[in-house]
């Protein structure tokens, strides 16, 4: 090796986990999103969040959510098991914070799916989480998306149309935004890995405390 030559290995080091949240307003696919990413197997912990809702046609108890009762839920609340929880459409949802804190511990990154109240309430307790906001490419496509569902009475139907337009607002809020179009899931998938790989790249490393 000569005397100007220089040993780069220094800069080998493994990156800290992530903790990411995947964002939007309700309609954009945050879940075929998730579900998506799982099919093609990236290595991330992917989140189950317990939910009070009912369960939807296709859906799996313990891996699309945990489906449970309001007492159990609230049960969970005053035992302190969750990250954090919220009202939404009148049922509840919220983080289990041990499965969290335990992937983190191992050095998985963690991924997250959250509605934008969500996804506030875990900035604040982790200000180094990498916040993604997935948008449709048009108004008019995510009231087409939501319409498609038929999971919802037309009153509301008209409520959460009206929630994504004040939740759109809080985009400014958020690292990244990432168009999610008919048909291009896989263009959906490949641009969170990349941010993800670019967050990894960092010379400043975000540091996930919970």
């Amino acid at each position: 090796m000569s005397a100007k030559s220089r040993d780069f290995s220094i800069y080998e080091r493994r990156p800290h986990p992530l903790l990411i949240v995947i964002s939007g307003p309700s309609g954009v696919g945050k879940d075929v999103t998730l579900n998506r990413m799982r099919e093609m197997g990236y290595p991330f912990h992917f989140v189950v969040t317990a939910t009070t809702r009912p369960r939807r046609l296709g859906e799996i108890h313990g891996q699309d959510y945990y489906f449970v009762s309001k007492q159990e839920f609230n049960s969970m609340i005053e035992q302190n098991e969750l990250l954090e929880h919220a009202l939404v459409y009148g049922q509840y949802k919220g983080i289990p914070k041990a499965q969290v804190r335990q992937a983190l511990a191992s050095g998985q990154d963690v991924v997250m799916r959250l509605d934008v109240q969500g996804a506030a309430t875990i900035r604040e307790l982790a200000s180094d989480a990498v916040l993604i906001f997935l948008v449709a490419s048009s108004e008019e496509e995510l009231i087409t998306r939501l319409q498609a569902r038929r999971t919802e009475s037309p009153q509301d139907l008209k409520k959460r149309i009206t929630t994504a337009r004040q939740e759109m607002a809080q985009i400014i809020n958020f690292d990244y935004v990432v168009v999610n179009r008919d048909s291009h899931l896989d263009d959906t998938v490949r641009q969170i890995i990349s941010i993800i790989s670019a967050e990894k790249c960092r010379v400043k490393q975000r540091r996930i405390e919970l």
